[in-house]
């Protein structure tokens, strides 16, 4: 039993027609067809959406993307329309929404890896593989590997697991052509954004994307290079053996599996609210991410 702790009730806006609620996003569709996707401030952990909100963090996630999709825009085309409020739509939208082309999306998580940790670092204990790649011997949590591999995974629903899946078997899948080209994007992406983030002290140690096709074009859709869809690791504080520091949610994370929350995890009872000192750390920490990627503060 996982998902929604309280499922939200989608905001109506006039001229546009709600059509998902996801972890984070709320998506709709305008009168020209085009996408319309509203970052919220939910955060979720463990397959949970949590009850509650970090503020500011869909902000932080949309602007993030877009100082993204500018550093990528030579490597592969992105789906942003535009950054302006539809009308109608209230004013918290701001700095969230963004219009996005309709694309015909390609049902992979493409993942890159460029170190072992997470469900990788499960898979490598056991067979010495990730996605049936094979890995050199001797690697522990938080190892860099000797060159960033393709990982993909299979889209799940809300309160399900992404599953990872062999490279072939996203060939049968989506076709050969297909899964060379997602790798091929993949892989040149996130070596950008591995390097961007050195050069800031952070390392990158994995992130997945999302991509569709406009005609024949492979498009760069929803978040990207974001604490929700990588690894980042403060670069100085890192140490292969042990779990790393990270900007993301590990706050709630190490929070909702202490003593302290009462929640045991392996049972079927929604976590419980979060208290505001790891509210207040989990949004310091989204902001500092962006403020150390983009060089800007955060306002």
């Amino acid at each position: 039993m996982s998902g929604f702790v309280e499922k939200p009730e989608p905001l109506q806006v006039p001229g546009l027609v709600h059509l998902h609620t996801g972890k984070v996003r709320e998506l709709y569709q305008n009168e020209a067809g085009d996408l319309v996707m509203v970052a919220s401030d939910r955060i979720s952990a463990f397959d949970w959406v949590l009850p509650t909100e970090i503020p500011d963090k869909g902000r932080v996630l949309t602007q993030l993307s877009l100082w993204w999709f500018d550093q990528l825009a030579d490597l592969v085309p992105n789906h942003v329309l535009s950054t302006d409020l539809p009308a109608g739509a209230p004013a918290d939208w701001a700095g969230r929404t963004l219009v996005c082309k309709s694309l015909q999306m390609v049902p992979v998580e493409a993942v890159a890896r460029g170190y072992l940790t997470g469900s990788g670092l499960v898979e490598y204990q056991e067979s010495r593989t990730v996605c049936g790649l094979a890995l050199p011997e001797g690697l522990v949590d938080g190892s860099e590997l000797p060159a960033p591999i393709f990982t993909p995974a299979t889209k799940a629903e809300v309160g399900e697991h992404d599953e990872n899946v062999s490279y072939e078997e996203v060939a049968r899948q989506v076709g050969a052509d297909t899964a060379a080209r997602l790798r091929q994007a993949t892989l040149a992406v996130y070596t950008r954004g591995r390097d961007i983030a050195r050069d800031r002290g952070i390392i990158l140690a994995d992130t997945k994307f999302e991509f569709g096709f406009e005609g024949e074009d492979l498009v760069l859709a929803d978040e990207v290079l974001t604490p929700d869809s990588s690894r980042f690791w403060p670069a100085d504080q890192w140490q292969p053996g042990r779990a790393q520091p990270s900007y993301d949610k590990q706050y709630v994370r190490d929070w909702l599996t202490s003593p302290e929350s009462g929640w045991d995890r392996k049972s079927e009872q929604p976590p419980p609210p979060l208290p505001e000192q790891v509210v207040t750390a989990t949004r310091a920490k989204y902001v500092e991410a962006y403020e150390r990627l983009t060089g800007t503060s955060w306002s």
